[in-house]
């Protein structure tokens, strides 16, 4: 018998992904690049993307829709709805988007805030509906290395404001 079929945090384990960051900025400033639409533009997601924001509406119950053009000139379609908002500290979407032709991409993201002396520790948690699918967006979209890549942006950035 699998013990693991007993322990809910060990199933999450096989479908959840965890990127985490220390920031050389105060957590409000980042706080404020994540949140705010004129921030987000520049610094999301893996290098060599840009965006198109076409809502942002920082809510419980708000949808935040964007495309992501990739370097080599694909378009990610993104949706999302804000699900919790904790002020300076926490922020939860459920997530869909979807490269035409293949399967949407869905999970649930967890972006939390935790002050570290001068600094902010941002750690990102997506779990994913199955194994299978966290392994489909580590594999075909680089999920783990984008994220690390999209927080280095966000840090990049934020040295320069």
């Amino acid at each position: 018998m699998d013990a693991r079929k007993n322990d809910p945090a060990a199933i999450d384990a096989d479908r959840e992904m965890v990127i985490t960051r220390l920031i050389d900025a105060p957590r409000e400033l980042v706080w404020e690049a994540m949140t705010n639409p004129k921030h987000v533009v520049h610094w999301w997601g893996p290098n060599g993307f840009t965006n198109t924001l076409e809502k942002m509406d920082f809510r419980v119950g708000g949808e935040w829709s964007h495309i992501m053009h990739g370097p080599d000139g694909t378009d990610y379609p993104n949706k999302s709805i804000f699900t919790a908002i904790v002020e300076h500290e926490r922020i939860e979407f459920s997530h869909g988007g979807k490269r035409k032709g293949d399967p949407d991409t869905n999970f649930y993201a967890t972006w939390t805030f935790e002050t570290v002396g001068k600094q902010t520790r941002v750690t990102i948690r997506g779990l994913f509906p199955t194994a299978e699918a966290l392994n489909f967006a580590v594999k075909t979209y680089g999920a783990i290395e984008g994220g690390e890549q999209t927080l280095a942006r966000l840090a990049g950035y934020l040295s320069k404001i």
